[in-house]
């Protein structure tokens, strides 16, 4: 691999450090690989629910500028949590991401992506002294994950955006109890709104370079390429699975889809949204169009407008290979909390509701191959207490990090979906 990064609209290449803190391409579109590595044979494990080994031999491939050590010491600081695949029921496995500081799958990438941030501002320090603003929209987990990744680290400030009324209360206040230099920002609107408004702040120019603006959304292609590592971890520990991947923006399905084209094995993908189901259609034959999300039980999918669908068509380079490469099914309704009830009475484990439309979709696409299933678990349930206990019929056990929470007070700024109001918030900010 010849290293660098360009834009799914054709522009560049540029080194990483440009792909990193630019996160949007000046021609609009987002970064990627400017070639993939050869990611054929899976990496050698430590253990089954050790992340690490896949995490330093992907990333030596994805990021060649860095030198093994640099490599090792950011796999080292950021994924010190396990991942383990779960066989819930014979031939279907269950990838378990939410045993990072958030619960929530979002940890791999946000904190590997302020680890690397790191690094490279050491080996290279900016004349700019100034303190760079990481801009993140979130429908649930991103936001928590990032501001856990960046709290207290020098020189950064984290402003997340999430929809007032869009996520559960536990997901909020993984955002507004932290203070410090993370600002919650409540948006009298949905995540399209909110992922908008980012996207609009980095491309007004002036106010990008005034805050120093930086994303860590899956639009950062340095967010994305980590969570490549735990497919090409389950792909080492289930040979050859099919993956079925909740989908919301799709970032989690491109990733996976980015380590497949570069060479892992992997019988296929699936796709599985809720109601918000566009890119299911599209799948199906319909054009690709944005629409308005629609609140549901699984509500960091909630996504109208998903920004990586711009590089999943990249990737394969026309709309009839993706057709062609991924199938999908949308789950909707009762189905999410039938499912939840279902898995629990029939195998005692218990799903989030993102994890249950993953689990449906599975279900359905059930004997048409015979190699064995991986389901991406995406958040822990007790995120989501009002759905999934009504489902079960009992409490679902916190873990002591969301019970902290509750206790704590939340500081949040609220405003209307403009740029003006998030200038605003940005500008008190400094």
């Amino acid at each position: 691999m010849g290293g660098g990064f360009t834009s799914t609209r054709g522009s560049g290449p540029v080194p990483l450090s440009t792909a990193l803190f630019s996160s949007l391409a000046d021609d609009g579109g987002l970064f990627v690989p400017s070639t993939l590595p050869d990611l054929r044979w899976p990496p050698k494990l430590d253990g089954p629910s050790d992340l690490r080994p896949a995490a330093r031999w992907a990333a030596s491939g994805f990021f060649p500028s860095l030198d093994p050590t640099t490599v090792d010491r950011v796999v080292a600081s950021s994924l010190d949590f396990p991942v383990p695949l779960v066989e819930v029921e014979r031939g279907r496995w269950i990838l378990e991401l939410f045993h990072g500081p958030t619960l929530a799958f979002k940890d791999v990438g946000a904190r590997f992506l302020a680890a690397l941030m790191e690094v490279l501002d050491e080996a290279a320090p900016d004349d700019d002294a100034r303190v760079r603003t990481i801009l993140v929209a979130t429908s649930g987990d991103t936001g928590g994950a990032v501001a856990s990744a960046f709290l207290r680290r020098g020189g950064h400030r984290v402003v997340a955006l999430f929809p007032k009324d869009g996520i559960s209360g536990r997901q909020r206040r993984q955002m507004t109890t932290l203070g410090e230099n993370v600002t919650a920002v409540a948006v009298d609107g949905t995540f399209d709104d909110c992922q908008r408004l980012a996207r609009e702040a980095f491309r007004d120019g002036s106010l990008s370079r005034a805050h120093r603006l930086t994303s860590a959304n899956s639009i950062n292609v340095g967010r994305l390429l980590p969570q490549c590592f735990y497919y090409l971890h389950a792909a080492a520990v289930v040979p050859s699975p099919r993956f079925v991947v909740p989908a919301g923006n799709l970032g989690n399905l491109c990733a996976g889809l980015m380590a497949w084209r570069a060479g892992m094995p992997a019988a296929g993908f699936v796709a599985a949204t809720n109601e918000n189901r566009g890119f299911v259609d599209y799948l199906g034959g319909a054009p690709f169009e944005a629409r308005s999300s629609i609140p549901t039980s699984s509500s960091a999918m909630d996504v109208g407008d998903p920004s990586n669908f711009e590089r999943i068509r990249w990737l394969f380079g026309d709309d009839e290979r993706v057709r062609e490469s991924i199938r999908g099914a949308a789950v909707v309704g009762a189905d999410v909390e039938r499912c939840i009830a279902d898995l629990h009475h029939r195998t005692g484990y218990v799903a989030d509701p993102h994890t249950a439309v993953a689990y449906t979709a599975a279900t359905r696409h059930n004997g048409r191959s015979a190699a064995p299933v991986v389901v991406l678990a995406t958040a822990h349930p007790a995120k989501f207490p009002e759905t999934v206990e009504r489902a079960i019929g009992e409490p679902v056990e916190v873990p002591s990090t969301l019970r902290a929470l509750e206790d704590r007070k939340e500081t949040m700024r609220t405003m209307t979906p403009d740029l003006p109001a998030l200038a605003a918030i940005l500008e008190d900010g400094d």
